[in-house]
């Protein structure tokens, strides 16, 4: 059974065979070295019962540490999609005031291995259940169905919703999918509730709002480096707060964000695209080709024109 077929069967628990269900759209991301990712929308009749489900799977093989991996599985009902090509009375994210619009049940796999993983451990020490999944320390395979928060919805909704195309998609998926692990993470570690923070100026939304922006404004400039400082004046945010209020939101330090979407949009270009490595290097603001490619080898482990060659 495939990853799909199993997460809707979980969800539909009165369908006979998922393969009832009519595909209405599919995208598939299958770059070596980067996240693998498959999102498909299904038509949905309105009278079938549903629940949105969520569900982790841990795969350990104590031989072939090379094929453990971490898959995160969603299936989300009550979106709604236009039917019509190109309709002129509504526009996506507000298809529920089109006439036109349908049901629709979206289906999310993404698939993280222990080389993409590896990026977000920042210490050795740390004894956490979540830091013992990134670094595949935990010794025992498992499946969990995971807690569905507002959060993970918004984050699933906007992987459907958005308007991007090309380059500007796949900088705004990469960004979406590090945001599931994150909340993923954040809600198994000792059942900490999501909306607990430490930052207490973020209990006002206004700043949440500014740090939302940030991170918004850095996926945007993808290409374009700014400085904290350029960043905390756009969203008018003390430098201090805005480090401390990032990092708290996100899990990561504004650099190593910025820095990690840079590098899998670069994946993108080489292996999708097939740029030289020269063209990337210009494209995502590196002042040279050698800096580029230290900073690709340092956070994938590959050099740039090892992963254009298997594009080939």
């Amino acid at each position: 059974m495939s990853d799909t077929e199993e997460i809707i069967r979980l969800s539909f628990k009165d369908l006979d065979h998922p393969s009832s269900l009519e595909l209405m759209a599919h995208r598939v991301h299958q770059i070596p070295g980067a996240v693998q990712y498959e999102i498909k929308r299904y038509s949905r009749a309105a009278n079938i019962l549903t629940e949105d489900m969520g569900m982790l799977v841990y795969e350990y093989n104590s031989q072939k540490p090379k094929e453990n991996n971490l898959k995160l599985k969603f299936c989300i009902a009550g979106n709604m999609y236009c039917s019509r090509e190109n309709c002129g009375k509504c526009t996506i994210g507000k298809a529920r005031e089109c006439e036109d619009s349908k049901n629709s049940l979206d289906v999310v796999n993404v698939h993280f291995t222990p080389a993409h993983l590896s990026q977000f451990i920042k210490t050795r020490t740390s004894n956490s259940f979540s830091d013992s999944l990134l670094k595949f320390k935990h010794k025992v395979s498992f499946t969990r169905t995971l807690p569905l928060c507002c959060k993970t919805k918004t984050v699933i909704e906007g992987l459907l919703e958005h308007s991007y195309d090309g380059t500007l998609e796949n900088i705004y998926v990469n960004a979406q999918l590090q945001m599931l692990l994150l909340l993923t993470m954040d809600s198994m570690a000792d059942d900490k509730q999501l909306e607990v923070i430490s930052c207490k100026f973020l209990s006002n939304e206004a700043d949440k709002d500014k740090v939302e922006k940030a991170r918004e404004i850095l996926i945007r400039h993808i290409g374009e480096p700014i400085t904290i400082k350029e960043l905390s004046r756009k969203v008018a945010m003390n430098e201090c707060y805005l480090k401390k209020g990032f990092k708290e939101m996100y899990g990561t330090t504004i650099f190593d964000f910025y820095q990690n979407q840079r590098m899998e949009h670069a994946k993108y270009l080489l292996y999708e695209k097939g740029l030289s490595v020269t063209d990337v290097s210009m494209m995502l603001g590196y002042s040279s080709i050698s800096h580029f490619s230290t900073a690709f080898k340092r956070l994938t482990g590959l050099k740039p024109c090892e992963l254009l060659f298997a594009s080939k």
